[in-house]
């Protein structure tokens, strides 16, 4: 039966439609067991999902939207039309079917569709496409995405072309004004916060669309947080920060100057012991020995573990290398959004380097790869380090890489070296040293340990894990040894996914402190956050400083509560012993009654108070931050207008 007017747009879109619920079908099947979708919940799902791809089939229409009201008829009657036809159905079939295959891909990696960290996956195309091609087969891919479109078009051929016949003999020019109508209707009155359906994270995933949260993700980058977040009258939450941040040891510098600057005072003669800074790339908790794994991982960092001031309740901020980087650098709680690190404008503040610049030490940002990624060159060398990247590296320093950089044996003996060279200079050292082997394709130099390569993370981890070895054996021969603090620290989990807003249990990772001459062995089982890690070790060095930062040292007692921040870009936690706030896009808060042992948690009332001392930190933070971001915007305007008067006058 031959296809009425507008024949061509019903055949299209019901192609999209019966794509994106298989999609979906296919990331449901992906949930793992316990993920908690129950039949209602699944249906509930899949009606909001078809909302969502319907409002993206809008945006998909308007090409053809716009096609229908430019062509002329006296073409669109001539056979190459249908031919034209034919080849746009079979791209867009294949598009179809490569997202389907994408989205697979990286469900099965970050356990939800599209985010902001697919947007980076468009922006730095070197090592993500090198990623992709030594992680998975390409050719059979992409040769069975063009097999399945030709097939698929084929099939449907005459239906098509019956369809494009009926449509272009119609009122097609009108046709392609009335398109335009859905696509305003789903800008409008549809965003992507409305997939929030449930306290299930999975089920909310479900209920998107991938497309559509690809492109909501690049245009929210950012968030403002007194637009779209919970929060509380001003006064009363910088208030609430000023005592929060208090410590007995500090005083405030110009407390009404709008900045949280204090001077940490230490008692007794400072110890300027150089420091090296590891960030593990993934390290999970739950892969050491040390937190009760079983298969022999890292007995190197388990060694080091009983050797070590060893902290078994620390929380990462985020999931991802930059929102760890910014709360060791910085100290402060994650903002909603992308991390301070890939945001413009984002040098001169009083960072962990900068400290120690004060006090005459080199600092150094050393990474494995290319610090044009995820602008960390730009923000390192904005914040007192110096950089030492992969471009830096000469050919006989390179044993082995992939497309994220130099091994980690080889980014150690160049941590080594760099070491070595500002002690013969005669100046203490400070490298913050970014590694990357534990990462996917986890490809690494041959007969190291017993598993072998891009086999997956075990395997990365335990690699990982033996470059640490040899790193402490190495580092152990040189002069400056005795005299150095070595910090072991991840930047995130291996993985954040759950069914909950914010899976608590994922975000454990490990902190060792060593320095066997300086620093006795033992643990710290208090709760503590990322932004306490800086705090903490300069406390362990005696220094006095003044600083900006948000954390603690969680070596002294303040006598406040003791709390962890977590995030993903939209969802922000605040996390106590028993209780977790969670604060979300549209005013969005839930409060949790937490099992952080077993990472269960139970709905609860929200408790004011703690909400408001959540909101001290975040929305304080963010107030300081938007803050800083004024005084330099003014100082700039200040200056040209200095420069323009200036020239005015000559």
């Amino acid at each position: 039966m031959p296809f009425r007017p507008l024949g061509l747009i019903p055949f299209i879109s019901l192609t999209f439609l019966l794509f994106s619920a298989a999609i979906r079908v296919l990331l449901g099947v992906m949930a793992p067991t316990g993920a908690g979708l129950t039949f209602p919940l699944l249906l509930k799902a899949a009606a909001t999902g078809l909302g969502f791809d319907l409002a993206t089939l809008a945006y998909a229409l308007l090409p053809i939207a716009v096609y229908l009201l430019l062509v002329p008829r006296r073409f669109a009657g001539h056979r190459l039309h249908t031919l034209l036809v034919q080849l746009l159905f079979l791209l867009f079939v294949a598009v179809l079917i490569f997202d389907g295959c994408a989205e697979y891909f990286f469900f099965d990696e970050f356990g939800t569709r599209f985010n902001f960290i697919a947007v980076d996956y468009l922006i730095y195309t070197r090592e993500v496409v090198g990623n992709i091609r030594e992680s998975y087969p390409l050719l059979p891919i992409f040769t069975g995405i063009g097999v399945a479109a030709l097939l698929i078009a084929g099939l449907t051929w005459h239906t098509l072309d019956r369809a494009a016949t009926a449509t272009f003999t119609g009122a097609y020019h009108r046709s392609g004004a009335l398109l335009l109508l859905p696509a305003v209707a789903a800008l409008l009155f549809v965003n992507v916060n409305q997939s929030a359906i449930s306290t299930n994270n999975y089920a909310n995933e479900l209920a998107g669309n991938g497309i559509y949260n690809l492109v909501a993700a690049f245009r929210n980058n950012e968030l403002n947080f007194n637009q779209f977040y919970r929060t509380a009258p001003e006064d009363l939450v910088l208030a609430r920060l000023h005592a929060l941040v208090t410590e007995r040891n500090n005083s405030f510098v110009a407390p009404d100057s709008g900045r949280f600057t204090r001077h940490i005072t230490a008692a007794g003669a400072e110890k300027h012991l150089n420091l090296i800074v590891v960030v593990e790339e993934s390290l999970s908790a739950e892969y050491l020995g040390s937190f009760g794994n079983r298969q022999n991982l890292t007995p190197n960092l388990d060694r080091l573990a009983g050797q070590s001031l060893l902290f078994t309740n620390l929380y990462a901020t985020g999931t991802r290398t930059v929102r760890g980087l910014e709360a060791l650098a910085l100290s402060i709680p994650p903002l909603p959004g992308t991390s301070i690190v890939k945001r413009p404008q984002n040098g001169g503040f009083r960072s962990w380097g900068e400290i120690l610049n004060g006090k005459g030490y080199e600092s150094k940002y050393i990474y494995a790869g290319y610090g044009y990624f995820d602008n960390m060159n730009a923000f390192f060398s904005g914040n007192g380090f110096k950089i030492v990247d992969r471009a830096d590296f000469t050919k006989d320093e390179i044993t082995f890489a992939n497309v994220w950089g130099v091994c980690d044996e080889d980014l150690f003996r160049k941590t080594i070296r760099e070491a070595s060279a500002s002690h013969t200079a005669g100046k203490p050292f400070f490298s913050m040293v970014m590694t990357t082997s534990n990462h996917r394709p986890f490809t690494y130099p041959e007969g190291r340990i017993d598993i072998p390569g891009k086999t997956g993370r075990s395997g990365g981890v335990k690699y990982a894990d033996y470059a640490i070895g040899r790193f402490i054996a190495e580092a152990s021969r040189q002069p400056w040894y005795k005299d150095t603090i070595f910090v072991f620290v991840a930047d995130h989990c291996a993985g954040s996914a759950g069914k909950s807003d914010i899976p608590v249990k994922n975000y454990e990772i490990p902190l060792l402190v060593h320095s066997p001459h300086h620093i006795q062995s033992g643990r710290v089982e208090r709760l503590m956050s990322q932004i306490d890690v800086a705090p903490t070790v300069l406390g362990l060095m005696n220094l006095s400083y003044d600083t900006d930062f948000m954390g603690r040292d969680m070596l002294k007692d303040s006598g406040a509560t003791p709390r962890a921040f977590i995030s993903t870009y939209q969802k922000l936690g605040y996390l106590t012993e028993d209780q977790l706030v969670v604060l979300g896009p549209r005013k969005y808060a839930a409060q949790y009654q937490a099992d952080r042992r077993s990472g269960t948690l139970q709905a609860r009332p929200q408790d004011e108070q703690l909400l408001l001392e959540m909101l001290a930190y975040y929305q304080g933070g963010n107030y300081l931050y938007k803050n800083r971001l004024n005084r330099i915007r003014g100082g700039v305007e200040s200056m040209l207008s200095m420069v323009g008067s200036d020239i005015k006058h000559k």
